[in-house]
């Protein structure tokens, strides 16, 4: 797996290419508890960094998914339609939510690394 990026909206990036994969993190799973819904963005949908891209419900709470990055989405984890449990088991992996063909690669400049993330989340947890 390539360098992983973290946003502090708490998803997480690795990239193939021009390809991200976008997933939460195991922190914002956490938080959330038990995932019971995964609502995903649309295949061939335009998305915009910081703008939703998508829905994940928990016993406790529902929250946005945000996108990282600005592009195109060219596929969607359609596992988690009938297993958002995987959220929960394996959300840095198998729990992955979508792939978007990026605009602008320098946007991943503005993500943080595992480092700065964890950083990140001590202070604002």
């Amino acid at each position: 797996m390539s360098d992983v990026k973290f946003s502090e909206e708490h998803e997480w990036v690795t990239v193939d290419g021009d390809v991200a994969t976008v997933g939460i993190t195991a922190f914002a799973q956490e938080q959330l508890g038990d995932v019971v819904f995964v609502e995903l963005p649309e295949v061939g949908g335009q998305v915009s960094q910081g703008g939703d891209a998508g829905v994940v419900e928990s016993v406790k709470a529902a929250s946005e998914v945000f996108t990282p990055l600005s592009g195109e989405i060219v596929e969607v984890n359609e596992e988690l339609e009938n297993a958002p449990e995987l959220v929960n088991s394996d959300p840095e992996g198998d729990g992955w939510f979508f792939k978007i063909r990026m605009d602008d690669t320098s946007e991943l400049d503005d993500l943080m690394d595992a480092k700065a993330y964890k950083k990140f989340c001590e202070e604002h947890g």
